[in-house]
């Protein structure tokens, strides 16, 4: 494997991991979402951390796991 596609698989990873834990403490930890958002305020950081980490997060795998696809059939 070539380094640049470590690199991206591992800070994609990194990235989609961080909003992930994010998500799973808003819900379990800071009381959840209500039609109002949510309940604190580490509950509306965590919810722009996986806001933001989630979808970027997805994105660089992505690109990551396509550069690994296209380096192995060469």
């Amino acid at each position: 494997m070539q380094p640049d596609t470590r690199k991206l698989l591992t800070t994609g990873s990194a990235i989609f991991l961080t909003g992930a834990v994010a998500a799973l403490l808003l819900y379990a930890a800071f009381g959840g979402v209500s039609a109002q958002g949510p309940h604190n305020n580490p509950g509306w950081l965590s919810l722009m951390i996986a806001m933001g980490c989630l979808p970027t997060g997805t994105l660089t795998l992505a690109l990551g796991l396509a550069k690994w696809v296209g380096d192995r059939r060469r």
